[in-house]
């Protein structure tokens, strides 16, 4: 008889996804994961390959669900410089709300990619090349509607945003104090006003 699954994959996933966002690859054991998405250890290997499988793909969930959702809505505003302030602005209010203060799951697989395997370090590089390119589009749009000055170097700017957002998801998980979070932003947002 065929080995049937008695679980939503989806679901199990979303679930497993939150156990490496709070805890990391190496912190999340695997008794972790099978205790939140309430799946036996076969059905986890049977279905996701493992635990290095399952953090791959939920990387990738999130990835699609936060970080490439969040940018194609601020893209479709059509005000480059709005897009950014509402980046930066809800990133804070995202790291302030959480109780857990568990930060971004792509930033957090930064600080650990000296232990990951090639193929999570290409969707984390190339997670921040996105987020980055988003930046330099933003900034060249703005230029070229002479809101921002044309000596402004996109792309070193761009890579700027980059670091400031991710000081800010970083210093979120920290006791750092929610108004210097909100003033990394302000900041953030002054590198591409229009004086």
């Amino acid at each position: 008889m065929p080995w049937e699954k008695s679980f939503d994959e989806e679901v199990t996933l979303e679930k497993a996804m939150h156990v490496f966002w709070e805890k990391g690859f190496d912190s999340a054991s695997i008794a972790d994961l099978l205790d939140r998405t309430g799946i036996n250890r076969g059905s986890l290997y049977n279905t996701f390959g493992g635990k290095q499988a399952l953090f791959v793909k939920a990387l990738l969930k999130y990835d699609q669900d936060k970080r490439r959702t969040a940018l194609a809505e601020l893209e479709a505003l059509d005000d480059p410089q709005r897009a950014v302030g509402e980046f930066f602005d809800n990133m804070v209010a995202v790291t302030i709300e959480d109780p857990e203060r568990k930060g971004c799951f792509l930033f957090n697989t930064v600080l650990e990619c000296p232990t990951h395997e090639p193929e999570v370090n290409e969707i984390v590089a190339n997670g921040l090349r996105e987020i980055e390119a988003f930046f330099r589009r933003c900034i060249e749009v703005a230029q070229a509607r002479d809101d921002i000055p044309k000596s402004v170097d996109p792309s070193a700017k761009a890579k700027a945003l980059l670091a400031l957002a991710l000081a800010i998801r970083v210093l979120g998980r920290s006791p750092y104090c929610d108004e210097g979070l909100q003033t990394i932003a302000n900041e953030a947002k002054a590198l591409i006003s229009s004086s």
